[in-house]
């Protein structure tokens, strides 16, 4: 046990001083007949009679002590490590295509949300992009912010210069925001159902490489029939991630159940922290003050 203010402890002079001026002072002056009686129980009730008066004693020890904080350490379970998800949706006009029963756009959102909810610590972030780049959402572990944007996320709601699709650009973008991150994994997660022309002659490549420095890996999901863009796979495995082709609703929770799994959160031994350790000495003192009550009944000097 340490305590949280040490320098309380010098003051445990008083009660180690308090008790030995009871244990050893003299008696009554004043001399009474009864006083060269032998006592029924002789030297024993005396003992027991000195040992009450100690009680306040210890009652004042017990309450410096209280007072100079007492702690104790303490080891917390692993703590998770933070991972940061940016998700980058594509919100041209084609993500209203029909998907299921809803729209590309709609059930994209919805399994952007369902994925956060499994992946409770983790902090996500969301931009919108077209041939402009929003960032909708900053990186928070609200995963409210979220669910409560998800009817706002409509391409027909977007503004006019939001209706194509530069991946290249969104990328550039959703880097600069991973990086402002010192702390935590850094990842994207590109949802778009187009080709991206601004990718084309070796932009690719050079994207994939400035993300694989920075540490940030690409998972790219292609919303439509056919397969992901060349060049948008070419980033994912340049990255340590991967492209996935999600024709239907259904392929689309797999993907990101595969995500999931291949992304297992991290667990980092905790830091033994100090913590208030009140519970002993409350204890102690409620028992000391029970005594001192009970005492008060007759095992105590007569006042006179």
């Amino acid at each position: 046990m340490s305590f949280a203010h040490p320098w309380c402890l010098w003051l445990l002079v008083l009660p180690l001083l308090l008790g030995a001026w009871e244990w050893t002072r003299p008696g009554h002056a004043v001399r009474l007949p009864f006083d060269h009686g032998a006592p029924p129980l002789g030297h024993r009730l005396r003992r027991a009679v000195l040992a009450a008066s100690l009680l306040p004693a210890l009652l004042l020890g017990t309450a410096i002590l209280i007072a100079a904080g007492p702690q104790r350490s303490t080891i917390p379970g692993a703590t998770r490590t933070l991972k940061n998800i940016q998700f980058c949706l594509d919100v041209s006009g084609s993500m209203m295509s029909p998907f299921g029963d809803g729209t590309r756009a709609d059930k994209a959102v919805q399994a952007i949300i369902d994925f956060s909810t499994f992946r409770t610590g983790d902090a996500f972030g969301l931009t919108l992009f077209g041939n402009e780049v929003l960032h909708w959402i900053p990186l928070t572990t609200d995963l409210s912010a979220l669910r409560l944007s998800a009817p706002f996320l409509k391409p027909d709601r977007m503004p006019r210069y939001m209706g194509g699709t530069q991946i290249g650009k969104a990328l550039r973008e959703v880097r600069k925001v991973l990086l402002t991150r010192s702390g935590g994994d850094r990842m994207v997660i590109l949802i778009s159902d187009g080709e991206s022309a601004d990718l084309f002659g070796g932009v690719a490549a050079q994207i994939g490489g400035e993300l694989a420095q920075d540490r940030i890996t690409l998972y790219y999901i292609h919303v439509a029939e056919g397969a992901p863009q060349a060049e948008a796979l070419e980033i994912a495995s340049l990255t340590g991630g991967e492209a996935f082709a999600a024709g239907d609703p259904a392929s689309l929770r797999e993907v990101f159940r595969r995500i999931d799994a291949m992304q297992p959160a991290k667990l980092q031994p905790a830091i033994p922290v100090r913590v208030d350790h009140f519970k002993p000495l409350a204890l102690a003192g409620l028992l000391l003050l029970g005594l001192q009550g009970a005492a008060a009944f007759g095992l105590r000097f007569t006042p006179w």
